[in-house]
């Protein structure tokens, strides 16, 4: 008689310790769970105004005027495709002045320097020496995710022989895609 009151309180006990139907331990709840990064834009700036690129005293003889534009910096924060890049271009105006002869667009050169980056890409400088036309200045390819690249160029203008005197200007424009 004193067994069957021991198994009868050791059976209370597994059951409630959770010893249950095998199945209903192999049930489970997945949820399939995304979150989105939006793209930002492509961009490039460039000083406003420089007062003065250099200034040559005498002008006998053809001659090179050469000075730094000041900070271009292209930011890119469009998590673009991996390999995908981007091109940054310069063109220029003649330089003028309120009357004469004017210094063509031709003449004007463009030296990138070193680039300072932030991101993963592959950066090119190019050193177009006339910008005529729309030239490739910082190129950036394999790109991996957003990254940025700053540089302060040296503008070079080869001013020929006789130029009357006076303050010459011009526009450099910049642009990226």
């Amino acid at each position: 008689m004193p067994r069957r009151h021991l198994l009868l309180p050791l059976t209370c006990l597994v059951t409630a310790l959770g010893v249950a139907d095998p199945a209903a331990a192999d049930e489970t709840a997945e949820s399939s769970v995304g979150v989105t990064l939006e793209g930002g834009g492509l961009s490039i700036s460039a000083p406003s105004e420089v007062e003065n690129l250099g200034t040559a005293s005498s002008l006998v003889g053809p001659v090179t005027i050469s000075g730094q534009l000041g900070q271009v910096q292209v930011i890119d924060t469009r998590s673009a495709p991996e390999g995908s890049g981007w091109a940054a271009t310069a063109i220029s105006t003649a330089f003028t002045q309120t009357a004469g002869p004017s210094i063509g667009a031709g003449s004007i050169g463009y030296s990138v320097g070193p680039i300072d980056r932030s991101g993963t890409a592959t950066y090119t400088a190019n050193d177009p020496v006339d910008l005529t036309g729309v030239s490739p200045v910082v190129t950036a390819t394999a790109i991996t995710g957003n990254n940025t690249a700053t540089w302060n160029p040296t503008i070079h203008v080869a001013v020929s022989a006789n130029m009357p005197a006076g303050v010459y200007r011009g526009t450099i424009t910049h642009s990226v895609l």
